[in-house]
């Protein structure tokens, strides 16, 4: 007698009662009217802090999982400030790096860390293939996804956009202080970005990078080549220093601050 062998449902890594992977601040494209206004879709890769309650705690202790090695601090709280300023939609990600780096390519060496900073993360040393696959299925494609169509949306209907990718960095890496404010990476295409920097470089008193403390390149980065520089959208890829953004005034201070400089560098940039 031949037996059917029966396909084996895929492995599922969230339940009905974990948070979805997306999560939208703001008016978007998809809602079925355009919004009006500036052309700015704010995104968030590290936003989130979620684990998905299969994952437990992923061996990590509480207060590793309140450091920079779990997500981007302060950048949800500033973030969803920028996006209520400028009156645009905000699309961030609710799961921890941890789980998996939304800003780096799947099969990166680190978009499923096997260690951050010092902190073994031990949920992910043994993982097999079709675990990754599910982190990649289910929390990674989708957020990508809402940012493709949010994006295909707007330049599908004539209107412009520009991707913003905002991100916070720890004062101290290796033991080394970093001296910089705020920084703005670029690789191909950067004239947006570069119009921030010289923005922002112009304030009293801040220090700017210029592709500092990080270099953005195809193979370390992931949003913007892909949805900006791949698609021939201007963007910003910015970094502000974490505890500048630690606190509700910091928070404030920096979205006040970066509602004023976008628009005007828009401006300049479309002129």
């Amino acid at each position: 007698m031949q037996h059917t062998a029966l396909a084996q449902e895929p492995l599922r890594l969230l339940t009905q009662d974990d948070p979805a992977p997306v999560i939208q601040y703001g008016t978007s494209a998809l809602d079925g009217v355009m919004p009006p206004g500036l052309p700015f879709v704010l995104v968030s890769d590290h936003a989130g802090r979620g684990i998905p309650s299969a994952l437990g705690d992923m061996g990590v202790s509480a207060a590793d999982h309140a450091r920079h090695i779990a997500c981007d601090l302060g950048m949800a709280e500033t973030g969803r400030l920028l996006a209520r300023e400028l009156d645009c939609v905000l699309i961030e990600q609710a799961y921890s790096r941890l789980v998996i780096d939304c800003n780096r390519a799947p099969g990166h060496p680190t978009s499923i860390v096997r260690e951050s900073d010092g902190t073994r993360v031990p949920a992910n040393i043994d993982i097999t293939a079709a675990e990754e696959g599910s982190r990649v299925e289910e929390i990674f494609l989708p957020y990508h996804d809402r940012i493709s169509r949010e994006i295909s949306t707007r330049l599908e209907a004539g209107r412009p956009v520009v991707l913003v990718s905002l991100h916070s960095f720890t004062d101290r890496m290796n033991g080394m202080a970093r001296p910089w404010h705020t920084g703005v990476l670029h690789n191909r295409n950067p004239a947006f970005g570069l119009r921030v920097r010289d923005l922002l470089a112009a304030e009293d008193g801040l220090v700017v990078g210029s592709n500092e403390p990080y270099a953005l390149t195809d193979v370390s980065d992931y949003t913007v080549p892909v949805h900006a520089e791949g698609r021939g959208v201007p963007y910003l890829e910015i970094e502000i220093r974490q505890d500048l953004i630690a606190t509700a005034q910091g928070q404030a201070e920096w979205a006040q601050r970066l509602a004023r400089i976008l628009p005007q560098a828009w401006e300049d940039f479309r002129h």
